[in-house]
């Protein structure tokens, strides 16, 4: 059945560009194109779930951060949240577009262990030399801004509150699909059986209602399904869907103050979600790649170690309810948790677009951007992205990104 308002056939035979997957990073690229006065080719974007049910971003918690450990992935946040709290103007100053907000209760990184203090000491210098507003803090510190940890094992914490916390990713999605279209993106309800190949170039798609689609380049964002469409065309990608899980809740005896987003030494974070409601997550010991259609909940996980850990943190929240829960997946790239952009070293007009690990949203507006960029000129015209590039994966050379989630 075809989704309201979506045709499954393409007007066209050929396209300069075809995106597989319209969710975030195949919405943001499109739309990027579309700002790019350059660029002034056809566009066509296949997405095998219109209604985004099953897809990463409606199953995200929507949040940014700037405290990562890499110079680039700062620098990637930093425009995100530019872009995001300037969107209106971003997209031409659309009456209709709302002007946003970041909620900015930070993210609290707590170390347990000196070495891992030293790893949120050195994280602060590469943050700071890119302007962020990170702040350590040690457990004294903590205890006086934020009374209601257990903090007896913390030896340190890293915090910061400017422009890091919720953002409302999905009305940012929903406009850069909205103005994508308008603009004359063509959006359709298939799904690709086959990529098809001459040499070292692809030429064209088929489509599972049988159409075959020539292109000048295509673009794979298909997130936890991208190692899937990768083989398509021979090619291997190490990026499989991981299960994370999220967990709505109340507390008995809720906080007088806004909540960040806690990262405990356990691995499980929790966080302010606002109307008097919490959020948690994280992810079973053994965390293995799942179906890409497998969205079914562990419900042991909450009872056994989510809640144990928020519980130990928070004394306060020994008294909770869960009020909804669900399972989304990480398209989790097994090398080092980074995105993987940009061209195939051999097959040149296969872009990659995938393997964010969680960060895909936050990521999203400095990936399409530099997607449009690449798809335009073959090169980068704002932050090189080229560290990213295929190429590492080939030599098995992993970024170290020592803020992985």
């Amino acid at each position: 059945m075809v989704a309201a308002g979506f045709s499954a056939t393409p007007r066209h035979a050929t396209y300069d560009v075809v995106i597989i997957g319209g969710a975030i990073m195949g919405s943001s690229t499109a739309w990027f194109l579309t700002d790019n006065p350059d660029f002034n080719g056809r566009v066509l974007v296949i997405e095998r779930d219109p209604n985004y049910e099953f897809c990463s971003t409606a199953h995200t918690n929507s949040c940014i951060r700037q405290q990562f450990s890499t110079e680039l992935n700062v620098r990637i946040s930093q425009f995100g949240a530019d872009f995001y709290t300037n969107l209106r103007t971003r997209m031409g100053n659309d009456p209709r577009v709302p002007e946003l907000a970041i909620r900015s209760f930070g993210y609290l990184y707590l170390a347990d262990t000196q070495s891992f203090a030293d790893v949120l000491r050195d994280n602060m210098k590469v943050q700071h030399a890119c302007g962020a507003a990170t702040r350590l803090l040690t457990a004294d510190q903590i205890k006086a801004a934020y009374p209601f940890y257990n903090l007896d094992d913390i030896v340190l914490g890293s915090i910061n509150t400017h422009n890091e916390g919720y953002f409302d990713g999905a009305t940012m999605f929903d406009w850069w699909k909205r103005q994508a279209r308008e603009r004359g993106v063509e959006y359709i309800h298939n799904e690709v059986a086959a990529i098809n190949r001459s040499g070292n170039r692809v030429t064209s798609v088929t489509l599972k209602s049988g159409e075959s689609i020539a292109c000048g380049q295509l673009v794979n964002a298909t997130g936890p399904r991208a190692a899937i469409t990768a083989r398509m065309a021979g090619l291997d990608l190490p990026v499989e869907p991981r299960k994370r899980f999220t967990y709505i809740f109340t507390a008995a005896h809720p906080l007088d103050v806004d909540l960040p987003l806690t990262i405990d030494p356990s691995g499980v974070h929790v966080r302010e979600n606002g109307g008097g409601t919490y959020m948690a997550g994280g992810h079973a010991d053994v965390d293995p790649a799942v179906d890409p259609t497998d969205f079914a909940m562990d419900h042991g996980l909450w009872q056994n170690h989510i809640w144990p850990a928020v519980a130990a943190r928070i004394p306060q929240f020994e008294a909770v309810k869960v009020q909804s829960e669900w399972a989304g997946h990480y398209a989790y790239n097994t090398l080092d948790h980074n995105a993987i952009l940009g061209p195939h070293p051999e097959v040149s007009n296969f872009v990659f677009q995938n393997g964010f690990s969680g960060h895909g949203l936050q990521q999203s507006p400095a990936m399409g951007r530099a997607m449009s960029e690449w798809l335009t000129y073959g090169g980068y015209r704002s932050l090189d992205m080229t560290p990213f590039h295929y190429d590492r994966i080939l030599a098995g050379q992993p970024i170290l990104e020592r803020a992985v989630i």
